[in-house]
């Protein structure tokens, strides 16, 4: 029996799209699925190395934060000359550039501005030394009688003595054989420490003169051989900060110094302490140095006191008059006219004047503060590293706050754009 010709098939054509379309989307949806797994893991790859290199960093900064009082401290003959020098080029540019204004030379503008500073100097030392040499003939005798002064209190808690005395015995111990070793006289030790420290100050006033005299030079360079002009803009802006800061500071806290030194010896004058501006030279030099240089002249007045007055108690009255006078400017006076520019951490003021007295001494200890401005307005511009978090996961220099920051500087582009053309110009 034949088919009848005119009998068709079903189609499926129909079924077979309908199946080919969930097959498509279901290819697509893995590879879109693979794809995100790969992207995740090449962030996640990303994130370890950052964090690894940025622990790195870290432990190259705390290595060389740890070597670099031994290479600074047993350099100290070429390095400190070349910081101070580099801190008076800060301090000394901007009287330069005031001279140069003016109409004179550049050579003679930068001379003019450390003769300037010599004669400061030179005024303020004169003012300590002068009656401090007429006084050194009365040292001797100011000793004795505090010596005199504190033996006495000793005789009376003589008493504490004789009981360590008896509790020694009971625990038997015997007197132990003290061994005296012969050192320099303080005389010895000041001759023999002239010729360095002349040789340093010479290198550093002369290292100055010619950092102020190439400023224009240093500057030209600094800006116009970057990559880009938004890398030249940036240095201008960096540059402007530190100098700004550092200046403002120096001559913000000299004038109040010098207040504190005209009132101190004022104040010495009405109290009958001999050289009044002495003590006054005294104070506003120590000033400069925090915490310890108050504590310093604290000590100075009381035993100096303690030696000439009649009484215990009178000699006592300018130690605390000062101490006082102190308490007023660093919590009053100080906060109120440097204001929140340059408030810093006191924990990150103690520890770079530890750091530096510990390298260099008391030149260290008065280049602390500079020091400590300079690196702040350094890091405010190149990002502050975030230790704490870094700590807990987060990235060791954060994006957001740098961007904050950039965003919060933009309105100074301009300016610091105007500055790299006046320079160029």
């Amino acid at each position: 029996m034949n088919a009848p010709d005119d009998i068709t098939l079903p189609s499926t054509g129909g079924r077979s799209a309908g199946n080919a379309a969930p097959s498509a989307q279901g290819d697509e949806r893995g590879s879109g699925d693979s794809a995100r797994l790969r992207n995740q893991r090449r962030m996640v790859l990303a994130e370890q190395e950052l964090r690894l290199m940025s622990a790195l960093v870290l432990l190259i900064g705390v290595g060389l934060f740890l070597a670099l009082p031994f290479v600074l401290s047993i350099g100290s003959v070429v390095f400190l000359p070349l910081v101070s020098a580099i801190l008076l080029t800060i301090l000394l540019s901007p009287l330069a550039d005031r001279f140069a204004r003016i109409g004179l030379p550049n050579v003679l503008s930068s001379l003019m501005a450390l003769l300037v500073f010599l004669g400061v100097l030179i005024a303020a030392l004169a003012l300590i030394l002068q009656p401090a040499v007429e006084l050194f003939d009365r040292f001797p005798a100011i000793m004795q009688r505090v010596s005199a002064r504190f033996s006495t209190l000793r005789e009376e808690f003589e008493w504490i003595a004789l009981a360590n005395r008896e509790l020694a015995d009971l625990m038997g111990n015997t007197g132990a054989r003290e061994v005296v070793l012969a050192t320099p006289s303080l005389l010895e030790e000041i001759a023999f420490a002239t010729p360095s420290v002349l040789l340093e100050v010479l290198i550093m006033f002369l290292m100055a003169f010619f950092m102020i005299e190439a400023r224009t030079r240093l500057r030209r360079s600094l800006l116009f051989d970057r990559a880009s002009f938004g890398s030249s803009v940036k240095a201008a802006r960096v540059m402007r900060e530190v100098q700004d800061r550092v200046a403002s500071y120096i001559i913000t806290v000299g004038v109040i110094n010098a207040g504190v030194g005209v009132v101190v010896a004022l104040g010495a004058w009405a109290l009958g302490v001999d050289v009044p501006i002495m003590w006054g030279g005294l104070a506003m030099t120590l000033n400069f140095i925090p915490y310890i240089g108050p504590l310093a002249m604290f000590a100075l007045l009381a035993l100096f006191g303690v030696g000439t007055a009649d009484t215990v108690l009178l000699g006592l009255i300018p130690a605390a008059a000062y101490i006082g006078l102190h308490t007023v400017e660093a919590n009053v006076v100080t906060p109120s006219i440097l204001g929140a520019r340059f408030t810093m951490n006191p924990v990150m003021i103690l520890i770079a004047l530890s750091y530096f007295t510990w390298i260099w001494g008391v030149p260290g200890a008065l280049l602390s503060v500079p020091i400590l401005l300079t690196l702040t307005a350094l890091f405010d511009h190149i990002g502050r590293p975030n230790l704490i978090g870094f700590i807990f996961g987060e990235p060791l220099f954060r994006s957001d706050i740098m961007q904050g920051e950039a965003e919060s500087q933009n309105g100074d582009s301009d300016e610091s754009a105007g500055e790299a053309r006046a320079a160029h110009a």
